[in-house]
């Protein structure tokens, strides 16, 4: 069940702000996904492959929305065949991907709501 796993901006906020910021001049409803998109783990597709999944491995993605800062693009996100569902995010600017998630307080809904960090 999807709920059960961790949402993206929850395990990569750093990633998520960048994103949402590189796409802002655009916004629209690739913006508004961010902050619900769940994270599936990284794609075990080939042992050099570290996209980051953000629906089931296997997804389609046929299209790319390139993401670029200072004319060099940094992010690509792959999109459903809708065009509009961010289903994998590479990064490549070279940037560690650790994940910064640990577990979730009981409560989140403080989280959140921003008053608990």
């Amino acid at each position: 069940m999807t709920a059960d796993l961790p949402l993206f901006a929850e395990v990569f906020p750093e990633l998520a702000a960048d994103i949402l910021r590189l796409l802002e001049p655009d916004g629209g409803v690739l913006s508004e996904q961010i902050p619900t998109l769940r994270y599936y783990g990284v794609c075990t597709c080939s042992a050099t492959c570290d996209n980051l999944l953000t629906a089931p491995q296997g997804s389609p993605t046929p299209y790319i929305c390139q993401l670029e800062e200072d004319d060099e693009v940094v992010i690509w996100l792959s999109l459903d065949p809708t065009g509009t569902v961010i289903v994998d995010i590479e990064v490549l600017d070279g940037r560690s991907l650790e994940p910064q998630y640990r577990s979730a307080p009981a409560d989140t809904s403080l989280r959140r709501a921003g008053h608990v960090r």
